[in-house]
């Protein structure tokens, strides 16, 4: 065995011991007790200048921020005269994720528990006529019932509640919570463990936090790079948009920091793999995913990119290399360098983003384009965990410059047609694609 593959043995099984911590339950040893200490919260009397700093409104606060908005219900929790509204609320997010067989169930319980007025939790700060809308359409369990409720009582808690927990011990623990989130790390603070991948402005690496002893994936941006290749502008921006995003579905930033040499981004490991890996590499003599594991991929992708557009965020780089898998078989969205933030009252933006083969019309015709280019690339996707191949090339297939200009010839393709032939894929997929693809009218009848 020669030195570099020892090397490569040594890394592999560090980083296999290592993943024994990668749930958070780690053993002590692998804690460090000295950054471990830099973790305790402040006392209340450091936090209190920060009220004024703090964005503190509801939505900010409760919403938006998980340990506001989990602090915020238990300071309802801990007051009977909110018990209704908290009850409400928690019930009707588990109601919008409950099998649809189970749901018809679920909506006559919320019924009873809180809009009868002879309940227990009854909810007398709703609209009578809202909740009598509701009453007689719960039998059929359909997708957005409560919806009216929820906003309702959302309403209703962003006041008088609202302002009570801003005067309690809990908004003083987020208080304390936001201090100790804005404290520095540094690179002192991880452990590095053997290279994940690599890409065009530097590395990714598996590394553990010596305080938790939990196992991220660290993206280092090599600075000389990003400067060479005009790309610090995509790293910040990738930056931004994931301390506004909180979604199961795409990746997580936990840390960001600096050395003199990379800029580090921490993020959620995930240690399935890429989907395109599953697609060609599993099984290479028959590449390609099943349909209903490319549809439940795609349903999940789904989830993450309406996240992203409820913030007015445009991917932009949908496809199977960016699309990663964890230990539970989920996926989750990557790599937002291309994302574009849509300023506020405008509904388009207009720039060269993206991955042939994955580009929508109006992207490569330099027209201005919304949220639906995301809509095109998941069509695309969704061909090629099927297919095996893209839509517009095989794969390895060179395409060039001259074909790709002439992309006047895409508007009004045929996408439904990418579902016909020797595929063999059953009716609902190819029904699916098309009505992706062509979310919001992107192509031409």
């Amino acid at each position: 065995m020669d030195f570099g593959s020892l090397e490569t043995v040594v890394a592999n099984s560090a980083f296999i011991a290592a993943r024994g911590s990668f749930d958070g339950s780690s053993a002590p040893s692998s804690r460090d007790k000295k950054y471990r200490a830099k973790l305790r919260l402040p006392p209340l009397s450091k936090c209190e200048g920060l009220r004024d700093s703090l964005d503190s409104e509801f939505q900010s606060v409760c919403r938006e921020q998980p340990i506001g908005r989990q602090l915020f219900q238990q300071f309802l929790r801990a007051d009977q005269r909110h018990e209704p509204a908290v009850g409400l609320w928690l019930d009707i997010e588990d109601y919008e994720t409950v099998d649809g067989d189970l749901r018809p169930q679920k909506a006559q319980s919320i019924v009873a528990t809180y809009l009868d007025p002879q309940a227990e939790l009854f909810c007398s700060f709703l609209d009578e006529g809202t909740m009598s809308k509701v009453k007689g359409a719960a039998e059929g369990g359909q997708d957005g019932l409560f919806r009216p409720l929820l906003q309702a009582t959302l309403e209703h808690l962003s006041q008088a509640p609202f302002q009570e927990y801003l005067g309690s011990l809990h908004f003083l623990r987020f208080l304390q919570w936001k201090w100790l989130e804005a404290q520095p790390v540094g690179e002192d603070w991880f452990l590095d463990f053997r290279v994940l991948g690599k890409g065009g402005f530097g590395e990714v690496s598996a590394c553990q936090m010596k305080a938790t002893g939990k196992m991220y994936a660290c993206k280092k941006l090599n600075k000389k790079r990003l400067k060479k290749r005009k790309g610090y502008q995509g790293a910040m921006v990738e930056k931004t948009i994931l301390t506004k995003v909180h979604s199961r579905f795409i990746v997580s930033l936990a840390y960001a920091f600096e050395t003199k040499t990379d800029l580090c981004l921490v993020m959620t490991i995930m240690n399935g793999g890429d989907v395109r890996y599953h697609i060609y590499s599993v099984d290479e003599e028959s590449p390609g995913l099943p349909e209903p594991r490319a549809i439940f991929y795609t349903a999940q992708m789904l989830s993450g990119l309406e996240h992203l557009h409820q913030r007015r965020i445009v991917y932009r780089d949908l496809k199977p290399e960016n699309v990663l898998l964890d230990d539970g078989g989920n996926v989750r969205i990557s790599d937002l360098g291309l994302a574009v933030e849509l300023p506020e009252g405008q509904g388009k933006t207009r720039g060269y983003a993206g991955t042939p083969g994955f580009m929508a019309p109006e992207l490569l015709l330099g027209e201005d384009y919304d949220c639906s280019v995301d809509y095109f690339a998941l069509g695309a996707t969704l061909y090629e965990m099927i297919a095996a191949r893209g839509p517009f090339r095989a794969r390895g297939e060179k395409v060039g410059a001259a074909q790709w200009g002439s992309c006047h010839g895409l508007v009004g393709w045929d996408i439904v047609g990418w579902f016909r032939g020797p595929l063999g894929v059953q009716a609902q997929v190819r029904g699916l694609a098309p009505g992706v693809a062509l979310e919001g009218d992107t192509l031409g009848p």
